[in-house]
């Protein structure tokens, strides 16, 4: 049996665990690895149309094993393009006709591997496009990553899914979600969040929805608990001080859960200013 035959025999086993039930993913991780064995050629992936196949269970897929192996299938298969032909000419004449015929076959290839492979963009939607390229600007903000798991368009196209998937439409919340992802995969103090999405660390999914907090870089989240601790300190403080008192009533809400300290604001032969505040409402006066 030929490699073409045993390659459409996986790529229609494939086909049924695309659905978003989810099923059949250990089988379907079981084909993708024989797949990594298979002598797969350029013909084989123009015939069978496998590589179209292999992305769609990407997307479908939510298991992160199966996703990876997918992304890694892909990013092999896309080495075709830069493969070079053997040039048979021993001739300065026949090495220019090679290069010219190289040149020639290196187009052909590329239109091939379009055919085989989805296209740059499932959607005609000018907002989403442009978000989709501010996106891959963030994430091409260091230059080529080598241990990317995909390239910057393919990863900035499924985060870009993931958010619009939530939303349905591009109102301002999906617009909002948009601007603090570039913002965060931009920021030059937080590298390790671009370096996670890019590796596979992180996935598109996750980076989706995840929270400010969840995103600031190590030096950001110290300085936020810092802030949370010294407020928390400071509300533990007004409360410490002052004391509790039953007898004062407050104006406001009329409960007599007070709390008030004593303070010299004027000459020493004055008597002392007492300032209250309702514990209920927060309301505050004073006593001259």
């Amino acid at each position: 049996m030929s490699v073409e035959e045993d390659v459409m025999k996986i790529q229609k086993k494939l086909t049924k665990m695309t659905s978003d039930d989810g099923t059949g993913q250990e089988e379907a991780l079981e084909l993708l690895k024989t797949l990594q064995t298979m002598a797969i050629n350029l013909e084989v992936l123009t015939k069978t149309r496998i590589g179209m196949t292999v992305n769609a269970l990407r997307k479908s897929s939510k298991d992160e094993e199966v996703i990876s192996l997918c992304k890694t299938l892909i990013k092999n298969w896309k080495k075709f393009l830069s493969t070079p032909s053997k040039d048979s000419g021993s001739s300065s004449k026949s090495k220019k006709d090679g290069k010219d015929k190289e040149k020639k076959e290196d187009k052909d290839k590329e239109k091939k591997l379009q055919a085989s492979f989805p296209p740059q963009s499932n959607t005609t939607d000018a907002v989403r496009l442009k978000c989709r390229e501010l996106l891959t600007q963030a994430l091409k903000i260091d230059g080529d990553a080598p241990n990317s798991c995909a390239t910057p368009e393919e990863l900035a196209e499924e985060l870009e899914e993931c958010i619009y998937a939530e939303f349905k439409n591009t109102d301002m919340r999906y617009r909002n979600r948009i601007r603090s992802r570039v913002a965060n995969l931009k920021d030059p103090k937080n590298p390790t969040l671009r370096t996670n999405f890019l590796n596979g660390v992180v996935s598109a999914s996750r980076l989706a929805k995840m929270t400010p907090d969840e995103m600031a870089s190590d030096e950001m989240k110290k300085l936020r608990e810092k802030f949370i601790k010294e407020a928390i300190d400071d509300a533990q403080l007004a409360t410490v001080q002052g004391t509790k008192t039953e007898m004062l009533k407050c104006g406001k809400c009329k409960k007599k859960n007070c709390t008030y300290n004593q303070l010299q604001t004027r000459s020493s032969d004055e008597p002392m200013t007492t300032f209250v505040l309702c514990n209920e409402c927060g309301n505050r006066w004073k006593f001259c």
